[in-house]
Parts: C-alpha cells; sequence; structure tokens
C-alpha cells in the first residue's frame, strides 16, 4: 500500500511540474524545444492522413447506407463483434410488392405481367446492390477503420508520450540553467563566513541538473526515433489504402455494369409484343427456332473481328446469345445494322451475342 501511495504521489508531481511547463511555454515564459523539422513534417502528413481518412470513410459509409439509424446499427453490431443480419434492400423489396400486387391482379392480365417482369429485374438489381455493399465494406470500409482504430491509436499514443518526454527535458533544462545561475551568483558576491559549504552545495546542485539532463536527453531521443519509424510507416498505409480505392472502383464498375445490363434486359422485355396487341405470341420452341434463324443471317456480313476478355459471368437469356464465363477469351465482331451495346462472339463451335459491357476488347 505504502508503494502505492507513494507512486500516487511522486505520478502526481510530475503531472503538476509538465503542466507547470506547459503553461509557461504557451505563456512565452518559458524555452521550448524544437522537433526536428522533419519528424514535424512526419506528424504534419499522418495528422493530414488521419482527417481525410475519416472524413472519406464517414462519406462513404452515407454513400453506402444514406439511412443514419441503418448506420447506427451496423456500428453497434460491429462494436460488439457481432455479425449484422443480412437485410432486404429497397429494390429487392419493391420488386416482392411487385410480384405480391401481380399475384392480386391476376399474371394473366396485361399489368400484371409487367408488374411481374419489373419485379424480377428489381429483385436483380438489389441482389446486385448487397454483393456491391459487402464487397465495398471488406476491400474499403474495412481497412480504413482499421488504421484509424489501430495503427493511429499507436501513433497518437506514442506521440503523447514524446510530448511528455520533450517537456521533461525542458524542465531539467531549466532546472539546469536555475543552477548555473544560483552557482555564478554565490561565486559573485560571497559570503566568507559559510563560503565552501555553500560553493559545494550549489556545485553539487548543478552536477545533478546536469546528469538529470543527459538522461532526459536520452529518452527525448530514443522516443523521438520510435516516433519517427511509426510516423514514416504512413507512407505503406497510404499504398495499403491506394490499392484499396482501385477495389472499391473496380467493385462499383461491376455493380453499374450489371445494373446497365439489367436495365437493357428490362427494356428489351418490356418493348417485346404481347398478345394483348393483337400480335401472335410464338411457342417457346418456334422462337428459338427464329432466334436461331436470325442469328444464322446475320452472321454472312462479318466485320473487325477480334479477341475479347470476359470481365463477369453472363447467362444467355434465350437461344441467339452465348453464356459467359469470367475471364476466358472469345472471339467477337460486328453485323451491320447491330445493337452497338451488343457483338457477336464466338467460342468453339458455339455462337451467339454477348453484351459490350460485360468484354474487355483486346488488340
Amino acid at each position: 500500500m505504502d508503494f502505492n501511495v507513494k507512486k500516487l504521489a511522486s505520478d502526481a508531481g510530475v503531472f503538476f511540474t509538465r503542466a507547470v511547463q506547459f503553461t509557461e511555454e504557451k505563456l512565452g515564459q518559458a524555452e521550448k524545444t524544437e522537433l526536428d523539422p522533419h519528424l514535424e513534417n512526419l506528424i504534419a502528413r499522418a495528422d493530414c492522413t488521419k482527417n481525410w481518412t475519416e472524413k472519406i470513410l464517414r462519406q462513404t459509409e452515407v454513400l453506402l447506407q444514406p439511412n443514419p439509424s441503418a448506420r447506427i446499427e451496423e456500428f453497434i453490431y460491429d462494436k460488439l463483434e457481432k455479425k449484422l443480419p443480412s437485410k432486404t434492400t429497397n429494390a429487392e423489396l419493391l420488386g416482392q410488392y411487385m410480384l405480391d400486387a401481380a399475384a392480386e391482379f391476376g399474371p394473366g392480365t396485361p399489368y400484371g405481367s409487367t408488374l411481374i417482369t419489373v419485379g424480377e429485374y428489381q429483385k436483380r438489381l438489389g441482389g446486385a446492390e448487397r454483393e456491391f455493399l459487402q464487397s465495398s465494406a471488406a476491400a474499403f470500409l474495412t481497412p480504413l477503420r482499421n488504421f484509424l482504430e489501430g495503427d493511429w491509436r499507436t501513433i497518437s499514443k506514442e506521440r503523447r508520450l514524446l510530448e511528455n518526454r520533450r517537456l521533461d527535458l525542458d524542465i531539467c533544462k531549466a532546472r539546469l540553467k536555475k543552477a548555473k545561475q544560483a552557482e555564478a551568483k554565490a561565486a559573485a558576491a560571497p559570503d566568507f563566513q559559510e563560503t565552501r559549504p555553500r560553493n559545494y552545495v550549489l556545485s553539487a546542485s548543478a552536477s545533478a541538473a546536469e546528469h538529470e539532463l543527459r538522461v532526459a536527453q536520452t529518452e527525448f531521443d530514443r522516443q523521438a526515433e520510435v516516433t519517427r519509424l511509426l510516423l514514416e510507416g504512413i507512407s505503406s498505409t497510404h499504398l495499403n489504402h491506394q490499392r484499396c480505392l482501385q477495389e472499391f472502383a473496380e467493385a462499383q464498375a461491376t455493380y453499374y455494369a450489371q445494373c446497365h445490363h439489367y436495365m437493357q434486359d428490362l427494356q428489351r422485355e418490356l418493348n417485346r409484343p404481347s398478345s394483348s396487341s393483337g400480335a401472335t405470341v410464338p411457342s417457346s420452341s418456334s422462337s428459338q427456332r427464329l432466334s436461331t434463324l436470325v442469328m444464322d443471317q446475320t452472321q454472312l456480313p462479318v466485320t473487325g473481328a477480334r479477341k475479347a476478355k470476359v470481365l463477369y459471368d453472363y447467362e444467355a437469356h434465350d437461344a441467339s446469345e452465348l453464356t459467359l464465363l469470367a475471364d476466358e477469351l472469345i472471339t467477337v465482331h460486328t453485323v451491320p445494322g447491330m445493337d452497338p451495346d451488343w457483338l457477336v462472339g464466338e467460342r468453339g463451335n458455339e455462337k451467339g451475342k454477348v453484351p459490350v459491357t460485360y468484354l474487355e476488347l483486346l488488340s
């Protein structure tokens, strides 16, 4: 118990001395040791990194989840280290409402049939959105949070320790300065009755102050080096965040490409003639034969054949289209009068239309 009380009293004394030194520095009544210019630049760069990382993280969270209540719920689950329950996206919910409405109005009616078509595509859009949110959180948000909650806390701790070492160093400098002044004053106006004892005490006090200063200087230099090494690691943080940005941009590109393709398919579905307009709806087998016939007819005037790399999986919607697998290579070409958003793709003996947004054309 004695030891704890003494330690508490000692810590309180150190804190009070540092507070006095800090206050006197602010008032211009005490000298302050300046940090190395390189270290000052590293500190400013680290502060800038921390501030902008916080802003980018907050705004990205707003972009991915505009609902403040949902963001608070995600934050609570994250702090409790529990997995957030999977939720239905707004687009999926809208799609389900449309399907439920179609069932009530009658799927055979024109309105009900259209509700089913649009509802199915809304659910696909919602599924793509969920995948985008999950990939963005893992590839972009998590690394930013890890920096702020991990690396930055370590840097902040070492910087506070460096500031304490600097205050201790300046306190020792001030003590040594006072001891030297007192020693010089005693030498200038000696007291002949107590000259030896007084000069001896002042000299011993100055020697002790010099020793404390050397120790404080050593500890300050050591802490400055530790802090410098940590701050130089900010360059690696920038490289890591750069990779995360690239992955975030790729996730966005994939998501928007999927949405674009789904909406193109939806427009084609809605523009197809229906039985309610007086046209005869062909059977499934006759429709496939007709699509194949059209594809065969468009094979003749081939122009600009080249290789292409498939970026994402694509499932053919009818016999005129070609199913694609991500990362495979196919041959593509155009035909006169064809929709510019589509190309004719060939893979071995298979041939069919493929969407341009799913391809990377190679030279």
